[in-house]
């Protein structure tokens, strides 16, 4: 498989932490491949996904995405290409909360003209975003409402529809499924799993839930690899 997301020799503190939050030698992930990204609270999960979607820029080392370097981005290049090629299910969703949830799952769409046109292949891209929300179990009569007169666990599968309208190349995913019962978080991993499946997407999932690692093809435990976290957590 071909690297698509790649970090080298990364290392990443906080502003007058005094010492490094981040420091991994390497780490690759590859098109159509799927992570589970797990850890103890503190060593650094988060803090990981934020650099390799380029809202954090590593203090040294490298992070390259389809072959481009989030450190020679300029900030505005940064968004664009994230909006382009990633869709991120935030831990807090991030949603816009006087936007309805059609127009939240549409908003990729807006900003990006290759989400637009990959999300428009098969018909109107609004014809995608209703289908992801059919798939993610959410009821027709919800769409029109704003995000944020949902629930905890509604505005969790609109984030995720967001992010996979466009099928981006790396979908990053921190805890999506902490607010959903057991029936709707197999049937949320059922659709994520599938989507990046389908579209050779890249997928790295974080979790605590150790009950659904089995359906990820490769695991990653955060300690083993990140030097900054290793001794000092039980």
């Amino acid at each position: 498989m071909t690297p698509l997301l790649v970090a080298e020799s990364l290392r990443f503190g906080w502003p007058g932490a005094g010492v490094p939050c981040i420091d991994i030698e390497h780490l690759e992930v590859s098109a159509g491949e799927a992570v589970f990204l797990h850890g103890p609270s503190g060593c650094g999960k988060s803090t990981l996904l934020s650099l390799l979607a380029g809202v954090l820029v590593a203090d040294a080392g490298r992070i390259t995405l389809l072959g481009h370097d989030w450190a020679e981005l300029s900030g505005s290049a940064r968004d664009r290409c994230r909006v382009a090629h990633v869709g991120y299910i935030f831990q807090q969703f991030n949603l816009l909360p006087y936007l309805s949830v059609l127009d939240n799952v549409m908003l990729p769409c807006r900003f990006s003209a290759r989400r637009m046109a990959q999300a428009s292949t098969d018909g109107p891209a609004r014809a995608q975003a209703e289908q992801l929300l059919e798939r993610m179990g959410l009821d027709r009569s919800l769409w029109p409402r704003q995000a944020m007169r949902l629930s905890v666990g509604q505005q969790q599968r609109v984030a995720a529809a967001r992010a996979l309208i466009g099928h981006p190349e790396v979908v990053i995913a921190d805890e999506p499924t902490s607010a959903l019962d057991e029936d709707r978080r197999e049937a949320f991993l059922d659709v994520l799993l599938a989507a990046c499946e389908a579209n050779r997407s890249a997928l790295v999932f974080v979790s605590h839930d150790q009950r659904i690692a089995a359906r990820f093809g490769r695991h990653v435990l955060l300690p083993q690899i990140n030097r900054a976290t290793q001794g000092a957590l039980p």
